[in-house]
């Protein structure tokens, strides 16, 4: 009876120390950079600050709101700088419970899924905002002078950022549902047309009212969709050479 509780003691111990050090290496990266907490708002508000009209700056309508927004974006950077840590943590964790072939296997899912939220989160950022912007500038009646509140910019760029994660996600999403034999590369194939209908559906609801962030995330998606197709087809068939 002691065995189990035992090992159960120290399954929980050895969560408790990963979680620490993953938390510790977090909050080491964000002291680090709070010195330069406004000049990383100023970089994440830079696409805005390119569409607005010459001479106009942002506002904040709350008393503290100076404060802790430019405190929330550099929070975001340093869980972005620290994920490494964090992930390898998570990894160290759960390892020693998979067998060989899901190390082989969970390994490159968790690197490839990683890199594929933060290629999502760049695709963004250096695309979606300029353009989106810049749209939704020119729509923009001459008599009002456009000047967004710094928490709701915040706001909307962290969905932004989660919309467009998520969906860089689809390859990853795919693989899965085929390696655990929920469905079928032939029957991902058959489906495709209501996928794509999906797409541009859940790009309606997410993304704001305007046609360019909406084609800008639906498009990917599609794209990300046939890519998990053609991967996953190439793990079978990686697979049946193997047997």
């Amino acid at each position: 009876m002691d065995a189990p509780q035992d090992s159960f003691l120290s399954h929980l111990i050895e969560l408790r120390n990963r979680v620490i050090k993953a938390v510790g290496a977090l909050m080491v990266v964000f002291l680090c950079l709070m010195p330069w907490s406004s000049a990383i708002y100023d970089l994440l508000a830079q696409p805005m600050m390119v569409a607005l009209p010459e001479g106009t700056k942002m506002i904040a309508t709350g008393v503290v709101t100076p404060f802790f927004v430019p405190i929330k974006v550099t929070l975001m950077a340093a869980f972005i700088l620290a994920l490494p840590v964090i992930l390898y943590q998570a990894w160290a964790f759960i390892a020693p419970g998979l067998y060989a072939h899901e190390r082989r296997f969970a390994l490159p899912l968790v690197v490839a899924s990683t890199l594929l939220f933060l290629a999502g989160m760049a695709f963004c950022y250096f695309f979606v905002f300029q353009t989106v912007f810049h749209f939704i500038a020119t729509f923009a009646p001459k008599s009002i002078t456009p000047a967004p509140d710094i928490e709701q910019y915040l706001s909307f760029v962290l969905t932004m950022f989660l919309a467009f994660g998520v969906t860089f996600e689809v390859p990853i999403a795919v693989i899965l549902l085929v390696k655990t034999g929920i469905v079928t590369v032939q029957k991902l194939t058959e489906i495709r047309p209501y996928v794509i209908v999906g797409a541009f559906v859940i790009a309606a609801v997410v993304t704001p009212p305007d046609v360019a962030s909406q084609i800008m995330l639906a498009v990917p998606m599609c794209i990300l969709y046939e890519v998990g197709i053609i991967v996953s087809r190439l793990i079978q068939r990686g697979e049946t050479v193997k047997a």
